[in-house]
């Protein structure tokens, strides 16, 4: 039997001339659902050509946004997370870790490198979600701090792009720690006049909220995006009141002052490199 047949036209296909459209052909925006080629989302930012979605990425797409013609050359690419409180959940830490490592190909939650962003030259740390929800522990804290050392060291601009669930339980108290070092080391940063501006990227949350994400020169970040400190779930429960229509939405964030302003993923480099440009 065929498996496509139209006699007015004079069709008939064999079904062993059925062809299957390969994975990751298409895709369908979460919010408007819509189809558009992967391809086109991809040049487009990874943004809905139909509604402007933000879709959720990492560090490799940023990077390729951001550094000029993607060429950077990362810092401390091969550091990983020890496990300082023997912590077994419904596994023990070093497996959870090993086992994300071998499935999103990253050593940590946070990226950092240098490069050129429009011909000038920038530091970026930029976390990824896949890693344990992008949480925050020892080594993202090191990296980060570390990253900041080299802005210091070569006078360069540094960006922060944050996505984060908050800080890693799995390291309690060592994680916490990394809300102090890293504020500590911005504020050298800010001593010596280096500009740091923090992007703030859906979601971003918990400690890094309290603690680098928010102490930027300039703050800023993408539409849309879930900022805050605890969920809207747990705050609603805990006042035991409804929350506003958007809370904890960027356009509110904005609107009631902790942001500077919003930037679309499309302008992101020229928008960045302007502010860099002015502030030089």
């Amino acid at each position: 039997m065929s498996w496509f047949i139209r006699k007015e036209k004079g069709i008939s296909t064999p079904t062993e001339m059925k062809r299957e459209a390969p994975d990751g052909l298409w895709y369908q925006c979460p919010n408007c659902k819509k189809v558009m080629h992967t391809r086109e989302h991809k040049l487009n930012a990874y943004t809905c050509v139909h509604c402007n979605h933000h879709e959720k990425i990492g560090s490799d797409a940023y990077f390729a946004i951001l550094f000029d013609n993607n060429q950077f050359t990362e810092l401390d690419a091969n550091m990983t997370s020890a496990d300082p409180l023997k912590f077994v959940d419904t596994k023990p830490y070093p497996e959870r870790v090993r086992t994300t490592i071998a499935k999103s190909g990253l050593k940590d939650a946070v990226r950092t490198a240098y490069g050129k962003m429009d011909e000038l030259d920038v530091t970026i740390a930029c976390m990824d979600f896949s890693f344990i929800g992008g949480s925050m522990g020892s080594v993202v804290g090191e990296k980060i701090a570390r990253a900041i050392d080299h802005s210091l060291k070569t006078r360069t601009p540094f960006l922060m792009i944050s996505k984060s669930g908050g800080a890693r339980m799995m390291e309690a108290g060592f994680s916490l720690m990394q809300m102090a070092k890293t504020s500590a080391k911005l504020a050298l940063l800010s001593e010596a006049k280096v500009p740091y501006i923090s992007l703030l990227t859906d979601p971003t949350t918990g400690g890094v909220t309290a603690s680098y994400a928010m102490l930027g020169d300039f703050n800023i970040a993408e539409p849309g995006s879930l900022i805050g400190f605890a969920g809207p779930r747990v705050i609603r429960e805990t006042i035991g009141k409804n929350l506003p229509e958007g809370f904890q939405s960027a356009e509110f964030v904005l609107e009631h002052g902790f942001l500077d302003f919003i930037v679309d993923r499309k302008d992101l480099k020229d928008k960045l490199a302007s502010l860099l440009k002015m502030l030089q």
